[in-house]
Parts: C-alpha cells; sequence; structure tokens
C-alpha cells in the first residue's frame, strides 16, 4: 500500500517559483560574482572616505573638549571592522576567485568554493551599503560630557599644611559659614589648600556641585563668568559668547540657585560683585546650604566680600618647615655629610616657615654635597637673598604682586622703608609713624590725631595685605617677615637691575661703617645693631634723607657737613655716646632727631639752628645737665617731644636751667603750641602744679615722670583730665602716702579716669601706703611696685566705699605684674581678680606675700607664669586645693634673686 501527497495548486506554484528564485540567487552569487567584486572595492573606497571625514569631524570636536557620540562610536568601528574583512578576507582572493569562473561566469571550476566566496561578497555588500545609509544621519559627531559634580585639580603634596587644612574643613563644615576667606602672604599654601579642599570633596559623602575658577590679579568680569559658564555648561552653546555680562548673569543665576554648590574662587586681589557676576548672594547661599571659599592676600578684601569666616594662613612652624624642606632636599643629600644637618637648619631658618621659599631653596640645595656649599648658601640668604638661584627669579617676583597692589606711591615708600630694620625686629607703630611723619611721607595736617591717625592707617593696610605682621595681638608692635623684607631690599635696587637706594648692614658686627664708594648715591642708610665706635664719612651724601645708627657702640658723633638734606638721624641707645658736637647743627633740614638712651650731659646751644625740627626724643637721659634757656621754645615746628626721665639723675648738679624743679622747662614748654604727643618728667611741686593748668600740656602728653615730689597725696581727680596719658612713673617721691581718688560727693562708678593709662611704675616711694586710685585704671596693662617699704596691700576696696567700682572691672586687662622689695606687702587684694590678661607675675621680697588675688574659677588665666624665690612659693596659702593644683604648674624656678632681671629704664 502507497503513501500519497495532496497539495493544493498555488501551493506547488509557490514551491516552484521559491525555488528557482533561491536557485537564481545562488547562482548569481558566481554569475555575478565579477561585477559584484567591483562593486565591494568601489563600495569600500566611499566607505573609506566618508569614515576619514568623520574622523576629521570628531578631532575638531575633541579639540573642543567636546566628546563622540556614542553611536559614531560604533559606527566607525564597524566600519573598521569590514575593512579588514574585505581587505583581508576578500579582495585579496579576488583575481584566484574569478580564475575558476568559466562558461562566460556561469560555471566554475569548484562550484562549491566559488558559491561561498560569492555570497560572503553579496553580504559585504549590503553591510556597506547599510553603513553608507547609517552616515547621512551623523549631522552632530559629538557633544559636551555631561560635567562631573567634582573635577580634581593637580596639587602637589602639603607637607606641613595638614593641620591646617583639617582646621579649614572642620571650618568648612560650619553650617553658619556660607562665606570663608582664606588671607596670606603670596607663596604660603592658601591655593594648595584651596586645592585641597575641591579634591577633597572626590571621597566626601556631601553632595556638593564643586566649581574651581582662578580669578587673579588681572581678572574682568566677563572672564569670571566664561569660567563658570563653562564649568556649568553654557560655553558650549553657540549664542553664549554673543551675550552680554548682564545676560550670562542671569543664565548663571539659573543653574546655581537650583544646586547645592562650592564655588571656589582663587586668587582675589579686590572685591568681586556676587551679583554682577551671577553667584547667589550670602543670603540665597544659606537656603540651600552652598558655599563661597576664596583665596586673598588681603584680610580687607575679606571684609569687603562679607566673609563669615577669615583664616588667616600663617608660615609654617619649625617643625612643618623642616618636613618640607627635607622633602625638597632628599635626605640622601641631607645625610652625605654630617655637618650639612645642622648648617640645613640655618638655610631653612632664612625661609622664614614661607612654603614657597621652602620648595625652592630646598630644590636648589639637593644637588649640593659639601658644608662649605651650604654655609655659603646660608650667608647668601642672610644678606642678599635675591642672589640665590630662584629667589630673585621666582619667589621675590611672585611676592612683588603685593607690592604692586598697593595703591599710592606713599603707601609703596611706607613699605619699603620697613626694610631698614633688622629681621625680626619689632618695630613700634608710633615710632613707625613719626619716622613717616618726618620724611614727608603723611599728608601735613596741622592735627597731630589726624596724621597718627593717617599713619596708623597705612600701617593697617599693610597689615591687612600681609605685608606687615603683628608682634602680638597686645602689643603696639609690627614685623615684617624675612622673605618679605628680602622682597623690598630687592625692589629698593630696582630688583636687581640697579644700583640700591638704600644700604642696609644690620645686626651685623660691624666695627667700622661699611667700605663703599657709593655714599653719594645712598638715601637711607640703616646700620642698626652693631659695634660701630665712630662714623666718619667724608664724601658728600647730597642724597641721604635717613641715616639710622642706633643700638651702637657710639662714644661721639662726627661732623654732619656732607649731609644736607638729611631729615632723619637716629642716635639712640648708643649706651657710651656722652658727647653732642655743635656741629649737628649743620644739618638744617633735619625733622627727626632720636638721643633716647645714650649718655649725653648737654645739649649744645647751637641745636637751636634745627628750626625744621618735628620729632625730638631726650627720653632716659637721666645725666641730662644742661639745656640752654630758650632751646626747647626755639623748636617751633615740634609735634613730638619726649623727656621722660630725663635729667633726673642723683647725682645732677642743681642751679642748671634743666634743673631748679622744672619750672623754667614747664614755662618753655607751653611755647611749643603744634606738640600733640609729650613725655615729661617733673621735679617740684610748683613745677606740677604750674603744668597742671596749662590744658595744652595736659591734652597733648603721654608720658608722665613724676621725680622727688613732696606730695603726701597725690589725687586720681587731678590727673583725670590727662586723657592722653598712657604711662606713669612715680620715683623717689619720699612723702606720698597715697595714690587715690577724693569724693566730691557725686557718683564716680563711671568717670572716665585714666582712660588710657596703660603703663605704671612706682619706685622708692618709703611712705607710700595707699595705690587704691589704680582701681580706676581700666587699661592698665603693665605694673611695677619697687622698693616701698610701707606698701601693705595694692587695691584696697574698702578705701574707695560704697561709690567704688569694686573689683569687678580691676586689672581686667593686666599683662604683666611686678613686685619687688615690698617687705610689708601682705594682699594684692582681698579678693580674687580677674586677670583675663595677665601672663606674667614676678614676685621678690615680699616675704608676708602669702596670698594671691587668682581662684580657679577664673578659666582665663592658665596662661599665666609666675616667677620668684621657690621658697616663697611654697608657703603660698591657695584658697583651696583646686586652686594650687590649677596654678602649681605655672611656676617658673627659683631664679629671681636680685633685680639685674628688672629693666628699670623701660618703665
Amino acid at each position: 500500500m502507497g503513501i500519497t501527497f495532496s497539495l493544493p495548486c498555488n501551493s506547488v506554484n509557490d514551491a516552484v517559483t521559491h525555488c528557482y528564485k533561491s536557485s537564481a540567487k545562488q547562482a548569481s552569487y558566481i554569475h555575478k560574482l565579477e561585477d559584484n567584486l567591483k562593486s565591494l572595492t568601489d563600495g569600500l573606497q566611499d566607505l573609506t572616505d566618508k569614515k576619514n571625514t568623520i574622523l576629521r569631524r570628531v578631532k575638531l570636536a575633541e579639540e573642543q573638549q567636546l566628546t563622540r557620540l556614542d553611536e559614531v562610536q560604533t559606527w566607525l568601528s564597524r566600519v573598521e571592522t569590514i575593512e579588514n574583512k574585505v581587505n583581508g578576507e576578500l579582495l585579496q582572493r579576488k583575481t584566484e576567485e574569478i580564475n575558476r569562473l568559466s562558461l562566460w561566469g556561469y560555471c566554475s571550476t569548484n562550484y562549491k568554493t566559488s558559491y561561498v566566496f560569492g555570497k560572503k561578497v553579496c553580504k559585504k555588500l549590503e553591510e556597506i551599503a547599510d553603513l553608507l545609509s547609517q552616515e547621512k544621519a551623523f549631522e552632530v559627531v559629538a557633544e559636551r560630557e555631561p560635567i562631573p559634580p567634582v573635577v580634581e585639580v593637580p596639587v602637589e603634596p602639603s607637607v606641613g599644611l595638614e593641620s591646617v587644612f583639617d582646621h579649614l574643613w572642620t571650618e568648612f563644615n560650619d553650617e553658619s559659614v556660607s562665606i570663608m576667606g582664606l588671607y596670606g602672604m603670596g607663596g604660603v599654601g592658601k591655593t594648595t589648600l584651596l586645592k585641597k579642599i575641591n579634591n577633597n570633596f572626590l571621597s566626601s559623602q556631601n553632595n556638593y556641585y564643586v566649581i574651581w575658577v582662578v580669578v587673579s590679579k588681572d581678572h574682568t568680569l566677563e572672564k569670571i563668568q566664561n569660567e563658570i559658564g563653562e564649568k556649568i555648561g553654557y560655553f558650549g552653546e553657540s549664542t553664549w559668547k554673543n551675550k552680554s555680562c548682564q545676560q550670562k548673569a542671569l543664565d548663571i543665576f539659573k543653574v546655581l540657585n537650583k544646586k547645592k554648590f562650592v564655588m571656589l574662587l582663587d586668587d582675589i586681589w579686590e572685591r568681586i560683585d556676587l551679583e554682577s557676576v551671577g553667584i547667589p548672594l550670602p543670603n540665597n547661599l544659606k537656603v540651600n546650604g552652598s558655599k563661597l571659599v576664596f583665596t586673598t592676600r588681603s584680610m580687607e578684601v575679606c571684609c569687603e566680600m562679607d566673609a563669615d569666616k577669615n583664616v588667616e594662613v600663617k608660615c609654617l612652624s619649625s617643625e612643618d618647615s623642616w618636613k618640607l624642606f627635607e622633602e625638597k632636599v632628599g635626605i640622601k643629600a641631607l645625610n652625605i655629610h654630617p655637618d650639612i644637618p645642622s648648617l640645613a637648619e640655618k638655610v631653612m631658618e632664612e625661609c622664614g616657615g614661607l612654603p614657597i621659599a621652602l620648595i625652592t631653596v630646598g630644590r636648589a640645595m639637593a644637588y649640593k654635597r659639601t658644608p662649605s656649599e651650604w654655609l655659603y648658601a646660608a650667608q647668601v640668604l642672610r644678606t642678599s637673598a635675591s642672589e640665590f638661584p630662584a629667589m630673585g627669579d621666582k619667589v621675590l617676583p611672585l611676592l612683588k604682586f603685593s607690592y604692586d597692589n598697593l595703591s599710592s606711591e606713599k603707601l609703596k615708600s611706607c613699605f619699603l622703608y620697613c626694610a631698614l630694620f633688622p629681621e625680626d625686629w619689632s618695630i613700634d607703630k608710633d615710632d613707625l609713624v613719626n619716622y613717616w611723619m618726618c620724611e614727608g611721607f603723611l599728608d601735613e595736617i596741622d592735627e597731630e590725631v589726624c596724621v597718627k591717625g593717617q599713619g596708623y592707617d597705612l600701617i593697617s593696610f599693610l597689615l591687612c595685605s600681609c605685608l606687615l605682621e603683628e608682634v602680638s595681638e597686645s602689643s603696639n608692635q609690627v614685623k615684617m617677615h624675612d622673605v618679605i623684607r628680602d622682597m623690598a631690599l630687592w625692589i629698593a635696587s630696582d630688583c636687581g637691575k640697579g644700583e640700591s637706594k638704600f644700604l642696609v648692614k644690620t645686626n651685623a658686627l660691624l666695627v667700622d661703617p661699611p667700605k663703599t664708594e657709593k655714599w653719594n648715591e645712598f638715601e637711607r642708610i640703616s646700620l642698626i645693631g652693631n659695634k660701630i665706635k665712630c662714623v666718619s664719612i667724608t664724601q658728600a651724601c647730597h642724597n641721604l634723607s635717613t641715616l639710622f645708627l642706633h643700638f651702637n657702640d657710639l662714644r661721639r658723633t662726627q661732623s654732619f657737613h656732607f649731609m644736607s638734606v638729611l631729615t632723619v638721624l637716629d642716635l639712640s641707645m648708643n649706651r657710651k655716646l656722652s658727647h653732642l658736637r655743635m656741629e649737628i647743627s649743620t644739618l638744617v633740614s633735619l625733622q627727626y632727631l632720636n638721643l633716647k638712651g645714650t649718655e649725653i650731659k648737654e645739649l649744645p646751644k647751637e641745636l637751636s639752628n634745627l628750626v625744621k625740627l618735628k620729632y625730638l626724643n631726650l627720653e632716659g637721659l637721666s645725666c641730662l645737665d644742661i639745656i640752654p634757656k630758650g632751646l626747647i621754645s626755639s623748636f617751633s615746628q615740634l609735634q613730638v617731644l619726649n623727656m621722660f626721665g630725663c635729667g633726673v639723675s642723683e647725682n645732677i648738679v642743681m642751679g642748671q636751667v634743666q634743673c631748679g624743679g622744672n619750672k623754667l622747662l614747664v614755662q618753655e614748654l607751653q611755647h611749643l603750641k603744634h606738640v600733640s604727643a609729650l613725655g615729661v618728667a617733673i621735679k617740684c611741686v610748683t613745677a606740677f602744679k604750674r603744668f597742671l593748668t596749662s590744658e595744652m600740656l595736659l591734652n597733648s602728653t603721654q608720658s608722665l615722670f613724676l621725680h622727688q615730689l613732696s606730695l603726701s597725696t597725690l589725687q586720681v581727680n587731678t590727673l583725670s583730665s590727662m586723657a592722653n596719658l598712657c604711662r606713669l612713673s612715680i620715683r623717689h617721691c619720699k612723702s606720698l602716702e597715697a595714690l587715690k581718688i577724693v569724693l566730691d560727693g557725686k557718683s564716680i562708678e563711671h568717670k572716665r579716669l585714666f582712660g588710657s593709662l596703660q603703663n605704671v611704675s612706682i619706685h622708692h616711694c618709703p611712705k607710700l601706703k595707699d595705690l587704691s586710685g589704680l582701681i580706676f585704671a581700666r587699661e592698665l596693662s603693665h605694673l611695677l611696685i619697687f622698693s616701698c617699704d610701707a606698701l601693705e596691700e595694692i587695691i584696697s576696696v574698702d578705701s574707695v566705699g560704697d561709690a567704688g567700682p569694686g573689683t569687678k572691672e580691676t586689672f581686667v586687662k593686666l599683662e604683666a605684674m611686678t613686685l619687688s622689695d615690698l617687705p610689708k606687702l601682705k594682699n594684692i587684694c582681698p579678693k580674687p581678680l580677674p586677670f583675663h590678661c595677665l601672663k606674667l607675675l614676678d614676685v621678690l621680697k615680699c616675704e608676708k606675700l602669702k596670698k594671691l588675688p587668682i581662684s580657679s574659677k577664673d578659666t582665663r588665666a592658665t596662661n599665666l607664669t609666675i616667677r620668684g624665690q621657690n621658697q616663697w612659693f611654697v608657703d603660698i596659702e591657695w584658697e583651696d586645693e583646686t586652686t594650687k593644683d590649677k596654678f602649681a604648674h605655672c611656676f617658673s624656678g627659683d631664679y629671681l634673686d636680685d633685680m639685674d632681671y628688672l629693666d628699670l629704664d623701660s618703665w
């Protein structure tokens, strides 16, 4: 029995048709092989050309910081693949496969091989056609890549700055801080710290959008906007460049106002108007927790930017400086010779903890292998740093930007003047202002308070610009960083290109002045702190306006015939200088003369020729016996006269003009109509009474020395009108029993007595028992009481009764107290005093003083140092054991055996 199939007619026809077409297509693989190979070659060439065109467009876009599209990269990869296969597998066999064909291409000597090959050719033709059709859709081949929240910025390892950064990061995370300013001198590491803040967000969990912008000194509003615009995606738009600054600000604000961002602005030199840039203002920042952090060389800019937190980036400590220096030099170089490490420390110290200097000098010394090279490097850095390799090329020019940014030539001159002082020299602000006034740097204003205010304003600006530093928070002194000083001296020599106008050889142990043939070229000479015994300059110095000779061993003054324009002459602290030659009177341009701390006994009458004199300092000239009559009153232009402690030697010969109780001196002082800063020594009651009747003298007196006055009581009321009195010394007043307030029936609770008094010293007053008047010296910072045999108590609350202010504000600003040779002293004060600022308490030969007015409850007196004899401290009766335990560590050794440690003249 057989099996039969029954198929519909149409199905048979379809099957036959399909078989025919399939057979025809298969036959075409061979029949059309030659034509297909030509089409393949042509198509591949077209595809390669298109690929090259696309690649050129892609590379151009990538040069514009765009990223190629994924589909474009996929297409290019497919093209490369098909190129390799067509060239490697098909076209290489082209001739061989064509030779197989016969019967006009309808047959092949190896039909199967030709069929498979022909099929591959057709398939590649189809793929090429597909790729060519896709290419037409690539109008855009690249686009700007989505900006990551944080872009890492390159930064060198911050050796020595780790603790500073930790502090900054803590301050940054304070929710109350929206705007933070980092300020400090150039090269101190501000940019490094800002980079670390930026990069710290790479690993931080905070979801901030971080934007880094370098502002720089020559910034423009548009430049800042373009940098921000690039970071937030606007810069790639074709219309961005054509927009106005106002339109760009709106665009930037729209984006930033919706983000929680951190804006890092590096190197700001002046206030940036955030609103004009498009950065949301502080109130908006607080809404979403955004932050703005910037670096600057000026604290003033921090204030102008309304920073919530200002952080000064200071130079490195010695320990951190060594870490950084050691890293740059290399341990191998440091250990190559046993003498090098100690010399390397000296070289490091010359860098003053400034990172840029440590790095530059460290790298320069990395290849030095002998001690002599290191010794020479230390000498060069100490005497002429600009000549050290790379200092004059890299470090000093970097710092000079701060100098260039000073707003006036007057301010620049004031800054350069500070380089005349030795390294690490503490410069009193008042002294600096007086120098500047006499040099003509300050505007001529009648009232001294305006001149002084102007000078202090300039000092403040230099401090804010980090070109000067405060010596301490409580002192009235500034200093110049060593490297900044090197920069100033370098500028004074026309940045190393010309001859310097300054001759500065300070603390150089010179016995004779420097030998030079160019004395006539110098405008300012500073020889402070040497061992020079005589200065003899025979050349004409017609350009010399400033001559600093203080702290030397001068025995006599030279002839000044060759200094026709000399304006400032400082001979102070030459302890052996006892004679002032009359030739000094030839200095007719002189406005500043300082003889403080010398042993001069007589002023020549020819000194009256110095009619331009504005500043005269005779402080501490205790042996000054002879001042010719009419000499002081002849200085009609004097603005500052200091005679504190002048002519008070026990050995002085009575009967001279300076003596006789100073009555004539007080009379002459009243003729000085322009004096606004006066220091004076009064030696008799008659002179004192006359002095107290002169409103001009009372208003101008800043230092008052009362010597051998026959007074039993000195009333605080008497001195109350001396609003500018800063220093009071009472010595050898053998009848004085009390310094106190005399009540007039009115409340004195709020009286402004001793409004400026900061320094009080009382010596050899054997009957003195009552010092209750000191309770009104609210600004008192230094107190010395010496050899007052009857004194039992410094402050007696009972002595001022119910009307007194009590001890609430007594000694609240006191920093140092010295008590010596007070045999009956039992108490400083019966009650604990709020010693908020007390740092030093010296007690010597006060055997009955068993209690100190300090309490364990006072948390602000922990930095106190107590000096005295061991047994005295052992016998102290403390308020309780807690107080004893708290202040036991404050005691410092048994080394105060006499009064040698006291510089009484400084009081």
